[in-house]
């Protein structure tokens, strides 16, 4: 029931018309991106009953076959077969074209500039909540092996201060690279919100500070998101500015030392507070969005987030959800209803593998649930089988709207902002014993649900067992 990833290379290298077809292939996370002499060879409707194929796009001039985690070992069987040189994977957004100023595109950047800064950061910060998770397991707060004076209490807050109260500096560095800024200027940047002094002042009552004699708002930054997201591409701008203007031989020092000049001001008197504030009320409202809409609120987001992840809006949400968990502690929302969604989507690849009647498709829905039970990855299941069948999406709706209303009433918050697969429910250890167990009853109810749905009425009759 493995899948057969040369015969996927085959199949699609025939499909497009052959290596004599090829001008240039690459490949990213989850597609085979092809350059083709004839772009009316490929049959798009045929391509999508290759097994192991998940969809096609075609953007600009390139033709784009959807495969999903295991795309890199098809396209190094397809390079094999073709007889061409592997080339290294691509961004996913490498290709999009050049769009006018509008609203939309405006919308777009920003959701692609949140996403191309978080994502890189989120292995680390997985790491470190695991830390977290095992103190608030086995610590006195819920199987008490050690107390809250022990070492390894100690330790385990350590490890996870480690990543979390220095978020600007690593959000500094990520951010700059996803706006072309120097990426150690962007650390530095992210560092000057919480070098020692200034965090002393600002945590003591009464102190006042100027920067060229503008007044600093003297607030602590430790933990925070959103104001080196707000410094990261005004620095990038004023860089640029210094960068055309300087000579090349005094570039080298003048450019990062007159971008600091500027900057200084506007992150202790400007942006730093501003994105403080903003950060202050985005936790405060989704705390409070999530209190008036009550359950249904998160019922809502969580029988819709897949389709939000389906467009990249999640991104968002997802920034917002962090903020809300480490301004406040837990988020009870957005990150509790989108990993019932997850949960949701694992059930619909369950309930898909337990009813087709075709044994590679069978073996396909087996591999979406396996990716996601233990990769956490949902992208195959929502295009292999959501767009495949239409209907299964009736059932992921359902799965995450009844765990959702669950999670909901009983309060059910995210303490850790954890992993995406099975160990997801780790993330509700913090709330206690309670907010565990309804939180895995909450997920049970969501996979569940899905699955039972998905078996019932996701597919035509001939598809069945």
């Amino acid at each position: 029931m493995a899948i057969n990833n040369t015969q996927i290379a085959k199949d699609v290298l025939a499909a497009i018309g052959g290596k004599e077809n090829i001008v240039f292939a690459t490949h990213c996370i989850t597609r085979l991106r092809f350059t083709l002499k004839d772009k009316s060879i490929p049959n798009g409707d045929e391509i999508k009953k290759i097994p192991g194929v998940l969809g096609v796009n075609i953007a600009g001039d390139q033709y784009q076959i959807i495969i999903g985690q295991n795309v890199p070992k098809v396209y190094s069987a397809l390079c094999k077969e073709a007889g061409i040189a592997e080339e290294a994977a691509i961004d996913e957004n490498l290709d999009q074209p050049k769009e006018n100023l509008t609203l939309k595109s405006i919308g777009s950047k920003i959701l692609d500039y949140l996403s191309g800064s978080m994502t890189p950061i989120i292995p680390a910060m997985l790491g470190a909540a695991m830390f977290k998770t095992i103190q608030v397991l086995f610590g006195p707060d819920m199987l008490k092996l050690f107390s809250e004076t022990s070492d390894f209490y100690l330790l385990t807050n350590f490890v996870y201060n480690a990543f979390f109260y220095f978020l600007p500096i690593y959000l500094g560095f990520t951010a700059a690279k996803k706006v072309g800024l120097n990426q150690l200027v962007g650390a530095f940047l992210g560092g000057c919100l919480l070098v020692p002094g200034f965090v002393t002042l600002a945590s003591t009552e009464g102190a006042s500070f100027a920067v060229y004699g503008i007044p600093a708002r003297m607030m602590t930054y430790g933990q925070t998101v959103l104001p080196i997201i707000l410094i990261i591409p005004v620095a990038k701008v004023v860089w640029d500015f210094f960068a055309k203007y300087i000579p090349d031989m005094l570039s080298t020092v003048f450019t990062p030392f007159l971008t600091m000049v500027v900057m200084v001001p506007l992150v202790y008197s400007v942006l730093g507070p501003l994105g403080g504030y903003a950060g202050d009320l985005i936790g405060n409202g989704l705390l409070s969005f999530g209190n008036i809409g009550g359950f249904l609120a998160v019922a809502v987001v969580a029988g819709l987030w897949e389709f939000l992840v389906m467009t990249g809006m999640h991104q968002v949400l997802i920034v917002f959800g962090i903020t809300s968990m480490v301004q406040t502690g837990a988020d009870k929302f957005v990150l509790t209803a989108g990993g019932l969604a997850t949960w949701a989507a694992f059930g619909m690849a369950l309930g898909a593998f337990l009813r087709l009647r075709d044994k590679d498709e069978k073996a396909l829905a087996l591999g979406y649930f396996v990716s996601g039970i233990l990769g956490g990855v949902t992208e195959p299941v929502l295009y292999g089988i959501g767009f495949k069948y239409k209907k299964p999406f009736i059932a992921l709706i359902i799965g995450g709207f009844i765990g959702g209303i669950y999670a909901g009433i009983t309060g059910v918050g995210t303490y850790v902002m954890g992993a995406t697969n099975f160990l997801a429910i780790l993330g509700f250890v913090g709330g206690g014993t309670a907010n565990l167990i309804n939180g895995v009853i909450a997920v049970l109810l969501s996979f569940t649900i899905s699955a039972i749905v998905t078996f019932v009425i996701g597919f035509p009759k001939e598809n069945k067992q």
